[in-house]
């Protein structure tokens, strides 16, 4: 009897099959850069030996070699599954290097170049009494002008953007909805000198106003409002939908339930939309152009007369071409780079501050 029932036990340690592998080699972890240090020397080889004078050439044959070199090295090293996924890692990292390179770049540039002439006396006078050919000049008239019309053109398409947002994720159904989102579709793909022309066939020419800053605002409101739509729209469909039944349970209406639930929970994404938008607009200089005018006095006024504004000056400057301009024309877009990083930090802020607080 006691042999049936030690026989009937079950077995759990059973040997492992002679053809499975007991552990595989692992490729250590300096290897990617040991294969990028190895793939830019292949690639500067190959772009002199071949003759190529641009260095954009000798980074893509790296990056190529950088792919191609991982997959044959992880495949001989590991096996095929990893070198699949290494690949996969490589191709997005060569991707970011490939988008970051540019921007660095860029940001690098201007502000080599901005540094020249950027200082106190630039930021606080204007280019009133001093030639274009001539050094000296400030972009202060300019920064105000854009501060102004980038503002009001906020007030007038953030309102307008959220509300309808808000109309077509709580409320919008049927014919009226779908036309809504069509026209909002239409409107994001709209260059933006269309919508400085319609301004002037409507504002100037029909109304019969000249010039202003607040005229170039509207044109921008025109491009910023698809965009604020958009992103508050997605973020809303964010909210889950368990917030909104649990609040309309309790007996709360419907509006108070967006006002109090609803936008609490997704304005970090709103705002950060409503932040991306505005930068959409801010180096806008097409509407500028044919709405504004540009002067190189100062105006506070943004309803009555022309008005500088970043853009324009930039583009102003540099078309002028001397060396005096030429370096405040990259001044210039260093303070609007930098008058664009300064908003996108308060968004972040004021995000954070009035995001709702969760308690442990």
């Amino acid at each position: 009897m006691s042999q049936m029932i030690e026989d009937r036990r079950p077995v759990t340690d059973s040997p492992l099959p002679p053809s499975a592998p007991l552990s595989h080699a692992r490729m250590p972890r300096w290897a990617p850069f040991a294969i990028a240090a190895g793939s830019i020397a292949a690639g500067v080889g190959i772009g002199l030996g071949a003759g190529w004078q641009s260095r954009v050439q000798w980074g893509l044959v790296s990056a190529l070699v950088f792919v191609l070199a991982t997959f044959l090295i992880t495949a001989k090293v590991e096996n095929a599954r990893q070198a699949k996924d290494r690949v996969a890692t490589s191709v997005v990292w060569v991707s970011f290097v490939l988008a970051i390179v540019p921007l660095a770049s860029l940001g690098w540039v201007t502000v080599s170049k901005g540094m020249e002439v950027l200082d106190g006396y630039f930021l606080s006078h204007s280019m009133n009494g001093v030639l274009d050919a001539d050094f000296g000049g400030g972009v202060y008239h300019a920064l105000l002008g854009t501060i102004e019309q980038v503002a009001i053109a906020a007030l007038i398409a953030a309102p307008i953007g959220m509300l309808t947002a808000i109309y077509l994720v709580e409320y919008g159904k049927g014919r009226l909805a779908q036309a809504v989102t069509f026209f909002v579709d239409v409107m994001t793909g709209v260059p933006s000198i269309v919508a400085g022309l319609f301004i002037l066939a409507t504002w100037n020419l029909m109304l019969g106003f000249g010039p202003s800053g607040f005229a170039g605002s509207m044109a921008l409101a025109i491009l910023m409002m698809p965009v604020v739509v958009r992103s508050t729209e997605e973020m809303l469909k964010l909210v889950p939908n368990e917030l909104r039944e649990a609040s309309l349970a309790l007996g709360v209406p419907k509006w108070r339930t967006i006002l109090k639930v609803v936008l609490p929970t997704a304005i970090g994404g709103i705002t950060t939309g409503v932040m991306l938008a505005v930068a959409r607009i801010t180096g806008e200089t097409a509407p500028v152009l044919l709405l504004v005018f540009g002067t190189k006095l100062i105006n506070p006024n943004p309803f009555e007369g022309a008005q500088a504004s970043l853009p324009l000056y930039v583009y102003e400057q540099y078309a002028v071409g001397t060396d005096a301009a030429v370096a405040r024309a990259w001044a210039a877009a260093l303070v609007l780079i930098a008058f664009v990083m300064l908003l996108n930090l308060v968004a972040r802020g004021i995000a954070r501050w009035k995001a709702p607080k969760t308690g442990r």
